[in-house]
């Protein structure tokens, strides 16, 4: 079994989040921290995620002939139920306790993780916020996105409305051209503005569930390749689906599960928590 030993220490140890941090993320909805992952570790697991997204994926049309959703990127999901190296970097202690510290909670579980590779000349990531598609009962979700190589602004890093987490800007918009010109306007109105910001190899951002964001399009030749791991409260409950999407996520990644009880299914484990941080 291939596993990352060497590299497991800096997937476990805690990062040292300081206080403006934490304020950061709870008053704009996002904060993007340096030096999360050290390069030998992401070194160590960028080739199997990446081989893993080349074996899984089932996107195979030509670009032109694509929707503005499938442009965007090439999207596959639980990947550490396929693969002990993926496994390990998902279950990294030190991500998921930054997640659990952003929000304030006693620990995170796993809602489920997903590769987003961004081909070369792939399309733009029309604005949207995740939590439209979760059968959720909190808002105490967050999202890190984790590029596996330095992440110019022609690649089409990820870019955010700040504060917009606080707003309801089209909270009923699944992605799509629509949501892109909906959410643009309301965004223009508010004055919200938008965030876009090169990433350093090892830098993370974490976005909560609610924060409108998006990505340019990726100018570039290469795949801008990023794995991504969605986090919860560890108590968070099931709620009733209030879409066919979130009737999806509910059979998908949340099998088992009643609504108004705590999410507790094989694939939902507690990756942090402060009451057994070890």
């Amino acid at each position: 079994m291939k596993t990352l030993t060497a590299t497991r220490p800096g997937l476990d140890a805690p990062f040292a989040l300081t206080a403006d941090q934490i304020r950061f993320y709870r008053e704009n909805g996002f904060v993007t921290l340096k030096d999360v992952l050290s390069a030998e570790t992401i070194a160590a697991c960028a080739p199997e995620i990446s081989r893993k997204v080349q074996e899984l994926n089932t996107l195979h049309l030509p670009m032109e002939q694509r929707t503005t959703y499938q442009k965007a990127f090439l999207q596959v999901m639980n990947i550490w139920t396929k693969s002990d190296v993926v496994r390990e970097f998902v279950f990294s202690r030190r991500l998921a306790r930054i997640a659990a510290e952003l929000m304030g909670t006693t620990g995170v579980r796993m809602y489920h993780d997903q590769a987003l590779y961004k081909e070369g000349r792939g399309g733009f990531t029309p604005w949207h916020a995740d939590q439209y598609y979760w059968p959720l009962a909190s808002t105490h979700t967050v999202t890190a996105w984790i590029p596996l190589q330095a992440t110019p602004l022609e690649m089409g890093p990820l870019a955010f409305a700040p504060k917009s987490h606080t707003h309801d800007l089209g909270r009923e918009l699944e992605i799509s051209d629509r949501s892109e010109s909906k959410i643009e306007q309301k965004l223009l109105a508010a004055n919200l503005g938008q965030v876009e910001q090169p990433f350093e190899l090892g830098e993370v951002s974490f976005h909560s569930g609610w924060t409108f964001h998006r990505a340019g399009r990726n100018l570039s030749d290469r795949p801008r390749e990023v794995m991504t791991v969605i986090y919860m409260d560890e108590a968070m409950r099931l709620a009733a689906p209030r879409n066919e999407n979130q009737q999806n996520d509910w059979d998908t990644w949340c099998p088992g599960a009643k609504v108004g009880e705590p999410i507790e299914t094989s694939i939902n484990p507690v990756l942090w928590s402060s009451t057994n941080p070890q």
